[in-house]
């Protein structure tokens, strides 16, 4: 294979696996081990970039869709969401600015660094990955955690108990992007009195806020 055949094959793509090059590329006479010996050779060279174990990118040179990593985060390890803190950051729910694209799945959690930052999945149980929502961002489809999704995601995966002092410490801002009921019910969903009591901690904290005080 040939670098040109490979950008009319897929260079119309941010990102593309080895599969997708065996299927469209099935009328040549290649072995699948031949392709992959080639995309080896293209990504020690810089033409290539590799995501994940037979998951690339062209280098920027060579590039003709834009790589959008909130994306990629979905297309790396699916099926996942974006959520905990860079949803909460995205949200303004945090005034932290985070740059791991951090991501829930119902899958084992996974870890990936790429040429397009870093990647963290935490697992949740089947019954628990709900409360997605799809949307566009900087012109691309992507699912993430609806605000509430995330708070909720964020309370059940981070061990411990939530006390007034560790709620305080996070610095929660914007809480009117959460919808209060909308919280409640999808927090019965979890059934744990860790996260029923974290909720009612989190309304407890807007109420004082919005009245001035830091009395919790």
């Amino acid at each position: 294979m040939k670098m040109d055949h490979l950008l009319r094959l897929v260079g119309d793509l941010p990102w593309f696996d080895l599969p997708t090059i065996l299927q469209i590329n099935g009328e040549r006479q290649e072995t699948r081990e031949a392709i992959v010996v080639q995309l080896h050779r293209w990504c020690k060279a810089g033409r290539l970039l590799s995501l994940k174990r037979g998951f690339y990118t062209f280098a920027p040179e060579y590039r003709r869709a834009a790589l959008n990593p909130a994306a990629l985060a979905n297309a790396l390890y699916p099926p996942s969401y974006l959520s905990l803190q860079w949803a909460l950051g995205f949200y303004g729910l945090i005034p932290e600015r985070v740059i791991t694209h951090t991501s829930v799945t119902s899958r084992q959690t996974k870890h990936f660094d790429n040429a397009a930052g870093a990647f963290q999945y935490r697992h949740v149980k089947p019954a628990l990955f709900f409360g997605s929502v799809r949307m566009t961002l900087n012109g691309a489809n992507i699912r993430m955690a609806s605000p509430e999704k995330a708070l909720l995601d964020f309370f059940y995966l981070e061990s411990g108990d939530w006390s007034s002092e560790r709620m305080a410490a996070m610095r929660f801002q914007n809480q009117e992007m959460v919808d209060a009921a909308q919280l409640e019910q999808q927090a019965g969903g979890f059934d744990s009195p860790r996260i029923l009591a974290a909720v009612d901690l989190w309304k407890r904290q807007t109420v004082h806020e919005s009245e001035g005080t830091l009395d919790l």
